[in-house]
């Protein structure tokens, strides 16, 4: 068989080497950073001037976030906060606990003090001792003192840090919740014309109560107050406080009509304002030691009831009515001489009923 030769001169060519594919670079792990914690919280009690100047106190002293809450909103704040893995520092202020929700309180403590946020826990209200042993267990701070108000404790604890109207402030506070005349309160409210302060903790009171569907408003309150704002000095605060005298003045009326009296104390529901305002009016009119005020809480299937007793009760109201709601499915708590509850709506008779017992 005869091949074709190549021409003289012509140059060889290697054989072409297939070509090679391109090797791909692995690609680099990337370990996702770790969230920075730098956010400061407060979780305190919207429904009263000691747990609004407490968040306000707070905000002057460390800066940082506010949540304004009530009892049955309290837990879900709380676990919200758990759950930030922003979170640094949380301050709880004025929210007692009850034998239903202190539990999980310690539960929720336990997960941000894992997670090394820095927990202080400042109140008034009546603790179980054994919730405070547990609490320190883990290093949550505990400030608490039954005999002065709480936005007092945090003016104590965090002097150094708040200015000269902080003290106006936190005797507000103690005004309002019928603890001017404790040693620290009774002090801070000497260096002020006692008028002066009274119609401004009023003014204050008023303004608070009258906006807890208002979110907005109480939170621009705290900023308000820690920024060193009087009472007075919050546009339309008078004008709206005379408003709610108004109201309350005919609440005079309905109380004599509808209040409804026991052996050991009077009781009434309120349709149209809220249980805080009509409390002490029942108590008073009726010539009982102990009044109670409930308003349906439609949304959550509970009546929110308000307790108070004269200076002659011989009773803790807040360990009977912590208690006591507590076995009905309910939870509350508080002072001596006042005190709150969340009870079941078809509880709420029995409450009563049991509660004019234990009383008596």
């Amino acid at each position: 068989m005869l091949t074709a030769k190549k021409p003289a001169g012509a140059k060889k060519t290697a054989p072409k080497k297939p070509a090679k594919k391109p090797v791909k670079k692995s690609a680099k792990k990337t370990v996702p950073k770790k969230t920075q914690r730098t956010k400061v919280l407060c979780i305190s009690h919207k429904e009263d001037a000691d747990g609004i100047s407490s968040a306000a106190l707070v905000r002057q002293a460390f800066g940082g976030d506010t949540a304004l809450v009530d009892y049955p909103g309290q837990m879900e704040a709380l676990q919200d906060a758990a759950s930030d893995d922003r979170l640094k520092s949380l301050y709880v202020c004025d929210l007692g606990l009850s034998k239903k929700t202190q539990d999980e309180f310690i539960d929720l403590m336990t997960t941000l003090r894992k997670n090394r946020v820095s927990v202080t826990y400042i109140d008034h209200h009546d603790v179980d001792p054994k919730v405070i042993s547990s609490l320190e267990k883990i290093k949550v701070k505990i400030i608490h003192d039954i005999n002065e108000c709480t936005a007092i404790q945090v003016y104590g604890a965090f002097k150094s840090k708040l200015n000269d109207h902080a003290t106006f402030v936190a005797a507000c506070a103690a005004i309002t919740d019928y603890m001017e005349d404790r040693p620290i309160g009774s002090k801070l409210l000497q260096m002020y014309d006692r008028q002066f302060a009274l119609i401004s903790a009023t003014v204050l009171t008023y303004n608070i109560t009258g906006h807890q569907k208002e979110p907005d408003y109480l939170l621009y309150l705290v900023k308000m107050l820690a920024d060193s704002k009087f009472p007075h000095q919050v546009p339309d605060s008078f004008e709206f406080a005379q408003t709610q005298v108004a109201r309350l003045s005919e609440m005079i009326a309905k109380v004599n009509e509808g209040m409804k009296k026991l052996k050991n104390l009077a009781h009434m529901e309120v349709l149209d304002a809220g249980a805080s305002g009509a409390v002490n009016f029942v108590m008073g009119l009726s010539g009982k030691d102990v009044g109670v005020a409930y308003k349906e809480r439609v949304d959550h299937g509970i009546y929110a009831v308000s307790v108070r007793g004269s200076k002659n009760c011989k009773v803790h109201l807040g360990k009977i009515v912590n208690t006591l709601s507590t076995d009905l499915g309910g939870s509350g708590g508080g002072h001596d001489r006042a005190c709150g509850a969340v009870v079941p709506k078809p509880k709420i008779k029995q409450f009563i009923t049991e509660l004019n017992k234990k009383i008596g």
